[in-house]
């Protein structure tokens, strides 16, 4: 390895003389080794970022280069780990040095002593190339890891056992005289390859009403939900990771408040996942990057859980990869760019913010995986914190252009206690179209109808609510009065949801679409009331629609539904 020198340190930055890296290598930094990655060169000067405190190092100190790029070690274990920005397992540093994090310490992503059995389901003689399955390990119970061949690899099997091996034993060898085993290292930024990119054409179900019936995401695609403080944001990704149907989560925090993430890191442990009764973090994988931690780090960490999510994915699952928050994210970037002295972009984050944004969504996707013909897909969910909730701000406008859903969060919604706090209005998904295929044939035909219609009565609706501001709800006609009623129906029922409540947590599409058809279904019998000479305000003021809410906290919906929609019916023919 060659070493040089420190020739000058500004905060997470360092120049180095007397190396000759490539971009994106490693190197260790001064007596202490500290960890970074190479993101300038000019001359004979090299520039590192350093992914720890760089406070007490000094110029003349020694500066090694590795020759590698920053990489993860993707193999059995990944599971239920929970890692730092650049995948060292938190609870190892724990034992190593107690609840603070010292410079310098190295700890390998996998556990290099545990012995996993292996079964092979490749045979002596076989082709394989990058990317073919060789066997499997049961990770966690119910989840069976696919060992791979590395995607740079192709070749004939010479040899290969099943049997009890550790990350680090080979398991079989190639006739070019490659090893195979169980682990192998991938660098971060550099995206998997696959062999075909799929169209988005299959929901990303979710168990969030406002989600899944308005705002769908499709698997392998991207969504953004921005908002300011205390709008639930995390709360909201929170549910995505315990509800969503995905077979693998990547949660990383990005740059989160200390405490926020130990709610995570202590909850989600407890947590039992819905399909298995299992513990949720047994298909789960965290990365805890805080705001405290080193800045170059949370920069890393992205990277870190998209290659781990991709790795997943070229096994033929389904990962939900969620992002909180990617704001941070930018700051890291903004901070490492001044420190450059970089010539700076709108509120000062570095030009190219959008190129990295896209660079990191576009590794999302539904693909057919190198070597095998399954199917296996990233969702990226990317949580947005800008500054006083100003939507207008670089990082959730270039965020924007990169994705194809917006969940606006509403502070004012939150204020009101209307969770998820999803404004209907601001919010959007491009998806629609692309899925309605699969709604008619899996759920119902007339979803698509339903749902244009829920939207055109909340849209009526802001229009009256001007009117009513001026004049009171009592000077509109009646019919619009009718209108009012229904829409707060469709917030109270449909887009409401109580994310702590056991059955109201959870909502399947099917019960989705009864309390569409439901709340339209009255609005039909009220209108028809009307024609037939009722008073709107009597039509407001029966008491049986009000109980058309009770249907989201009971697991017995259906026959509810019948007792109070048959109440309903009988209160308007009155």
């Amino acid at each position: 390895m060659e070493q040089g020198v420190i020739y000058r340190i500004a905060g997470p930055v360092v120049v180095a003389k007397g190396i000759k890296p490539r971009m994106y290598d490693v190197c260790r930094i001064g007596k202490e080794k500290l960890m970074g990655e190479v993101i300038q060169i000019t001359g004979d000067k090299v520039i590192i970022q350093v992914y720890e405190d760089t406070s007490g190092i000094k110029p003349g100190e020694p500066v090694t280069n590795t020759g590698e790029p920053l990489k993860v070690e993707l193999g059995p274990g990944l599971l239920t780990s929970i890692y730092d920005g650049i995948q060292r397992p938190l609870p190892v540093l724990i034992k190593q040095m107690g609840d603070f994090i010292k410079r310098g310490v190295d700890a390998p992503g996998l556990d290099h002593s545990k012995k996993w059995d292996f079964k092979a389901t490749a045979k002596k003689g076989d082709d394989v190339k990058g990317g073919s399955i060789l066997g499997d390990v049961e990770e966690t119970p119910g989840i069976k890891h696919k060992i791979l061949v590395p995607p740079n690899q192709e070749g004939k099997i010479s040899e290969i056992d099943s049997g009890k091996f550790t990350v680090d034993e080979v398991i079989g060898k190639l006739d070019n005289g490659f090893d195979l085993r169980l682990k192998h290292n991938w660098p971060v930024r550099i995206g998997r390859p696959t062999k075909e990119k799929l169209k988005p054409e299959m929901p990303l179900i979710t168990g969030q009403r406002t989600i899944d019936a308005l705002f769908p995401i499709a698997k392998g695609g991207v969504a953004a939900i921005p908002g300011p403080f205390g709008s639930g944001k995390t709360v909201s990704q929170q549910q995505l990771a315990k509800w969503s149907d995905a077979d693998i989560i990547v949660y990383v925090g990005c740059g989160e408040r200390g405490n926020e993430m130990t709610e995570v890191l202590a909850e989600f442990p407890e947590l039992t996942d819905p399909k298995t009764g299992k513990p949720l973090m047994n298909r789960t994988v965290l990365i805890a990057n805080t705001s405290n931690m080193p800045v170059a780090a949370r920069e890393a960490s992205i990277y870190t859980g998209v290659t781990i999510a991709e790795y997943y994915r070229d096994m033929g699952y389904s990962v939900a990869l969620m992002a909180d928050s990617t704001s941070r994210w930018a700051e890291a970037m903004r901070e490492i760019s001044s420190r450059l002295e970089e010539m700076p972009g709108e509120e000062g984050y570095p030009a190219y913010l959008s190129t990295r944004l896209a660079q990191f969504y576009e590794r999302s996707g539904r693909v057919v995986p190198l070597g095998t013909e399954n199917e296996g897909s990233v969702s990226i969910i990317g949580a947005v914190s800008p500054p006083g909730g100003d939507f207008s701000e670089p990082v959730t406008q270039s965020t924007l252009r990169v994705t194809k859903v917006f969940w606006a969060l509403d502070a004012k919604l939150a204020q009101r206690r209307h969770f998820p706090s999803i404004n209907w209005l601001t919010s959007y998904s491009l998806y629609p179209d692309a899925l309605n295929g699969w709604y008619v044939k899996n759920v119902a035909s007339d979803w698509r109808n339903l749902v244009g219609q829920m939207m055109s009565i909340l849209q009526e609706e802001e229009k009256l609510l001007e009117i009513v501001q001026l004049v009171g709800s009592d000077a509109l006609p009646e019919r619009q009065q009718i209108t009012l009623a229904v829409a707060r129906l469709i917030r109270e029922v449909l887009l409401q949801q109580d994310a702590y409540h056991e059955v109201d947590t959870y909502c399947d599409l099917k019960k989705t679409h009864k309390i569409m058809t439901s709340i339209l279904k009255f609005s039909k019998l009220a209108n028809n009331a009307l024609d037939s000479g009722m008073r709107a305000e009597q039509i407001v003021a029966i008491k049986s629609k009000d109980r058309l809410a009770e249907i989201r906290r009971v697991k017995d919906y259906e026959n509810l539904l019948n007792v109070v929609m048959g109440k309903i019916e009988g209160e308007l023919k009155q």
